[in-house]
C-alpha cells in the first residue's frame, strides 16, 4: 500500500470516528436542549405543560390535594390559580384561587371555562390527572387576561362621539402599572388619540395591523364600535425576557461550536508534522496584522520566509497559494487604511477643536454678562439689562442650535430618524416657504424669484424634514451673500418620474476647496467665532435628509459667479 492509499484510508477512518463521536455528542446536546426548552416554557407559561408534569407535582389522597412548593411558586409568579375537580365538578383542591370561585361546577360552567374564547377576561387551561384511574380528576389553571380586562376598563371611559379616550385617573394608573398603551383609531386606520405610545397621527395599513397582532413584544386586544366605526387597541408590553428559549438555543449552539473546535484542534495535532510549519507561518503573519505590523513574516536575512531566492513560493506553501494571495491583498489594504486613519484622526481632532471653540465663545459671553448683572458695584439701566439679556438669549439659542444639529446628524448617520411621507404639492410648499423668507425684515435686501412647474407637482415627502432641507439651502443663499443678491428657485420634472428643485443665486460663489468639503460635518468657509455663521452641520444634515427621501443633491459654484444647488427627488 503506497503512501497515497494509506493517507486515504487513515483519513477515512478518522472521519468515521469523528462522525460517530459528533453524532453522539449532538444527540446528547439535542436531548438536553429539548428538556431545557420544555422546562423554560413551563416556567414562562404553565399552560404549556403536559399532564405528566402536574401528576408528578400534585398528590391526591381521596379528597385531599397537596401541591408541591415548586408548582406553587410557578403559579404565584404567573398570577394564576389551580383548581382540582372530580368528575362530577366538585372542587377538592385549590391554590391561590379567587374568592368568588365556587366549590362546585356544573357541566355548563365547565364547558364555558374550557371552550371560552380569547375575549374573556379570565382564561383557563385544563388537564386530566391520573388518567389510568376509572374516575380521573380534572385540573384547571386559570389566570387573568390582562389586556382584555384593561380593554373593558378603557371601553367605559371612551367618548365615541368626540373621538376622545377620556381615561379616568384609575384607568391611567392601571395602564402605567401594566406598562401598557392605548390607541383610538378611525375606520381608515388613522390613530386619533393614544396613551403610553408615541405613534400618534400615524395611519395603520392592513399589513401593519397584521404585524401588530403577531407581535411577540406586546399582548394586544381590540374592540370595534359598530356605531362610530372606531376601534380601541390595547397592548401590554412583555416585561420579561424576550426569549429564554432563544437564549438556551444560542448557548447550545455555542457548546456545539466548542465541541467542533475541540475536534478540529485534535485533528490539527494529528497532522501537525505535515501542515504545522506553513500554518504557524500564516498564523504569525495574521498575528503581525493584528498587532499593526503590515508586512509578511521575515527570516533572519529580512527576506520573506515563504519565498525562495527567485521570489517564488516555496514548495511547502504552494498548497496555500490562494490564501497567501488574499493575505497579500489584505496586508496592502490594511496599510492603506492605516494611512487613512491617520488622516481621519487629524480631521477629528480639528473637528473637536472647532466644536469646543464654538461652545466656549458663547459660554464666555453668557458668563461675562451674567457676572456683570450679578455685580453689586454697578446699577444697570433697564435698557442695558435688556441688551445683556438679548445677547445671552442669542448665545444660548446658538448653542442650542449647535447641539440639536449635532444630535440630528448622528441620528441620520445611524439611520435612527424615522420619516413619515405624504403626497404634497411641491409648488405650493416651496411658494409658502419663499413667502416666509420674503416677509422676514432681515431679508429685505434680497430679491427672490420663483418659477413653479406647470400644473401640479406632487411628490411624497416628510413635511417637517423637507422643510428643513429647503430652509437650510435658502438660508445659506441669504447668509453668505451680500445685499442685492437675487435668489431664484425653480421646479421642473424629468419623464414624470423625477422632480428637480433648483436654488440658484448670483452671489459671491465658492472656490473648489470649499465646494469639495461642503458636505463634510462641521466644515465652514467663514470664521467660526461669529455666531451668525451657523453650526457647520447644515449642509451635512441637508445631504443626509435628501438621501433619506431617496434623492440626491448636487452643488455647482464658481467665485463671483454665484451658486446653483440642484435636488433630484423620485416622484
Amino acid at each position: 500500500m503506497n503512501i497515497h492509499k494509506r493517507f486515504i484510508v487513515q483519513f477515512f477512518i478518522q472521519l468515521i470516528l469523528v462522525f460517530i463521536i459528533f453524532f453522539f455528542i449532538l444527540l446528547s446536546i439535542c436531548m438536553i436542549i429539548g428538556f431545557s426548552i420544555s422546562k423554560v416554557e413551563v416556567t414562562e407559561d404553565l399552560s404549556k405543560a403536559d399532564s405528566t408534569y402536574f401528576s408528578n407535582r400534585i398528590t391526591i389522597h381521596g379528597k385531599k390535594v397537596t401541591f408541591d412548593d415548586e408548582l406553587k411558586q410557578l403559579v404565584k409568579n404567573q398570577n394564576g390559580w389551580l383548581l382540582v375537580l372530580t368528575t362530577n365538578g366538585e372542587v377538592i383542591g385549590a391554590y391561590n384561587a379567587l374568592e368568588n370561585v365556587p366549590s362546585h361546577f356544573k357541566e355548563s360552567e365547565l364547558a364555558a371555562l374550557m371552550l371560552q374564547n380569547s375575549s374573556f377576561p379570565v382564561e383557563y387551561s385544563h388537564w386530566k390527572l391520573n388518567e389510568a384511574d376509572p374516575q380521573p380528576q380534572l385540573l384547571l389553571f386559570g389566570r387573568k387576561n390582562s389586556e382584555t380586562s384593561l380593554l373593558n376598563e378603557v371601553r367605559s371611559d371612551v367618548d365615541w362621539k368626540k373621538h376622545h379616550l377620556s381615561l379616568s385617573a384609575t384607568t391611567l394608573q392601571q395602564i402605567d402599572k401594566e406598562e401598557a398603551w392605548v390607541q383610538l383609531i378611525n375606520s381608515s386606520g388613522k390613530v386619533l388619540e393614544g396613551y403610553g405610545t408615541d405613534k400618534e397621527g400615524i395611519t395603520y395599513t392592513n399589513q401593519d395591523l397584521q404585524t401588530l397582532s403577531e407581535s411577540a413584544q406586546d399582548s394586544v386586544a381590540a374592540f370595534f364600535d359598530a356605531d362610530t366605526e372606531q376601534t380601541i387597541i390595547v397592548g401590554i408590553h412583555d416585561s420579561g425576557p424576550t426569549s429564554l428559549n432563544e437564549s438556551l438555543f444560542n448557548k447550545s449552539i455555542l457548546i456545539i461550536f466548542i465541541v467542533l473546535f475541540f475536534l478540529l484542534l485534535t485533528g490539527s495535532f494529528w497532522y501537525a508534522r505535515k501542515f504545522g510549519v506553513p500554518l504557524i507561518t500564516l498564523m504569525k503573519w495574521i498575528q503581525n496584522l493584528g498587532s499593526g505590523l503590515y508586512e509578511q513574516p521575515l527570516d533572519l536575512h529580512q527576506r520573506p520566509i515563504m519565498l525562495n531566492k527567485k521570489g517564488k513560493l516555496k514548495r511547502q506553501y504552494r498548497l496555500y497559494k490562494d490564501l497567501i494571495t488574499t493575505l497579500v491583498q489584505l496586508t496592502e489594504t490594511l496599510q492603506q487604511n492605516k494611512t487613512q486613519r491617520r488622516k481621519m484622526t487629524q480631521t477629528r481632532e480639528e473637528w473637536i477643536s472647532g466644536l469646543s471653540h464654538d461652545l466656549k465663545t458663547p459660554l464666555a459671553s453668557i458668563s461675562g454678562y451674567a457676572q456683570m448683572l450679578e455685580s453689586e458695584n454697578y446699577s444697570w439701566t433697564e435698557r442695558e439689562t435688556r441688551e445683556f439679556a438679548l445677547i445671552i438669549a442669542e448665545k444660548s439659542g446658538y448653542m442650542m442650535e449647535l447641539l440639536e444639529d449635532l444630535t440630528l446628524t448622528y441620528r441620520l448617520r445611524n439611520q435612527a430618524l424615522p420619516i413619515v411621507k405624504e403626497e404634497v404639492d411641491i409648488n405650493e410648499f416651496i411658494r409658502r416657504t419663499i413667502i416666509h423668507h420674503i416677509n422676514d425684515p432681515a431679508n429685505s435686501s434680497m430679491e427672490f424669484i420663483f418659477h413653479p412647474q406647470n400644473g401640479t407637482a406632487l411628490a411624497s415627502i416628510d413635511i417637517k424634514w423637507f422643510q428643513r432641507i429647503i430652509d437650510n439651502l435658502i438660508a445659506n443663499a441669504i447668509q453668505y451673500n451680500p445685499s442685492g443678491t437675487t435668489i431664484t428657485v425653480s421646479i421642473s420634472s424629468i419623464d414624470r418620474h423625477l422632480m428637480i428643485i433648483t436654488i440658484e443665486d448670483n452671489g459671491i460663489g465658492m472656490d473648489n476647496e470649499t465646494l469639495d468639503k461642503l458636505f463634510l460635518r462641521y466644515y465652514r468657509g467663514t470664521n467660526t467665532s461669529h455666531s451668525g455663521s451657523g453650526t457647520g452641520l447644515g449642509m451635512a444634515i441637508t445631504k443626509q435628509l435628501v438621501q433619506l427621501h431617496g434623492g440626491s443633491i448636487n452643488v455647482k459654484s464658481s467665485p463671483q459667479k454665484g451658486t446653483t444647488v440642484r435636488i433630484i427627488l423620485p416622484v
